[in-house]
């Protein structure tokens, strides 16, 4: 428990040191920390697979903060200055780079979904969520110098691949994973456009996340999350809300950044782009209503001898 409690305090001060730091070798750091303190955590089920993902996930995450500290180290050189906001178009690409490598945006996607599935869902819930925040941090500190047009295309092609990516898949993680690619991809399209607006989507996402995760921590394939059912009958109903909101579905809270986001596209003149990425988000809401109805509307390929938990 204390080795546990030490590695939590690490992951949450380094993310934080980061958040914080206006020099580019303390953002730097709190980055290097951040990584290493959630290797111990994906690697406590000391399956072979666990082990897999820590290496892959310890490679990627090592290589992404060496591009970012030859950057600044560039910046430094060029411009004498270490503060954050000062950066050069050549390191604020090499930057752009590192961060879309750490956060898993296509086309340096391919690391991402591989992690998520030798691990358990709550450490794939750690990645998908709190992990993402110290990136797309260094993004809002240099939000003035970004290349707005590979910006927007790398959006759309983690909208794209997200979607597409997703459909072929069995395992509820991998699945999370191909929808969290395409979520970031309209969050890094809403960082080209309103800073505010990307808060507001990283919010939703967070939260839509959290309560997908956690009620199918318990399922490993799309064919155990049916045997839920006698469980709990309400957090099925529930998880099938949280489905739908994550594919955007109008009513509900998913949508609404979505919606703000193709007004600022359209508003902009970028009326293929928007057109493009909303057509990217119907391939992740077909796998989100084929869980849904796994989940919901068919019972298990055998008839179920377990007795109804909640009567």
């Amino acid at each position: 428990p204390a080795i546990w409690s030490t590695l939590t305090l690490s992951l949450t001060t380094s993310t934080l040191i980061t958040m914080t730091s206006n020099h580019w070798l303390l953002a730097w750091l709190g980055l290097e920390l951040n990584t290493l303190s959630i290797l111990p955590i994906i690697m406590k089920s000391h399956h072979p697979r666990a082990t897999e993902a820590t290496t892959k996930y310890f490679m990627v995450q090592a290589t992404a903060a060496t591009m970012i500290l030859m950057a600044s180290i560039m910046t430094a050189w060029q411009t004498g200055q270490w503060s954050i906001p000062h950066t050069t178009p050549t390191t604020t690409l090499l930057n752009t780079t590192a961060i879309m490598l750490k956060l898993g945006i296509a086309p340096l996607h391919l690391w991402y979904p591989q992690v998520l599935q030798g691990i358990t869902m709550n450490t794939a819930l750690v990645i998908s969520t709190w992990q993402k925040i110290a990136p797309l941090t260094l993004l809002y500190m240099t939000h003035h110098n970004l290349n707005t047009q590979v910006l927007l295309l790398l959006g759309l092609a983690s909208a794209l691949i997200g979607g597409w990516a997703g459909l072929n898949q069995t395992q509820t993680r991998t699945i999370m994973a191909f929808s969290s690619i395409a979520h970031m991809g309209w969050l890094i399209t809403a960082m080209t456009m309103n800073p505010g607006l990307t808060t507001l989507t990283m919010l939703t996402y967070l939260i839509t996340t959290i309560a997908t995760f956690k009620p199918l921590a318990m399922s490993k394939t799309m064919l155990d999350v049916g045997t839920s059912w006698p469980l709990s009958p309400t957090t099925l109903t529930t998880t099938m809300m949280t489905l739908m909101s994550l594919g955007g579905l109008p009513p509900l809270t998913g949508f609404m950044p979505k919606w703000l986001i193709l007004k600022e596209l359209t508003s902009a003149g970028l009326t293929l782009i928007a057109t493009l990425i909303l057509m990217a988000s119907l391939p992740s809401l077909f796998f989100y209503v084929r869980l849904a109805y796994l989940t919901t509307l068919t019972t298990p390929p055998s008839t179920t001898n377990t007795t109804h938990k909640w009567r």
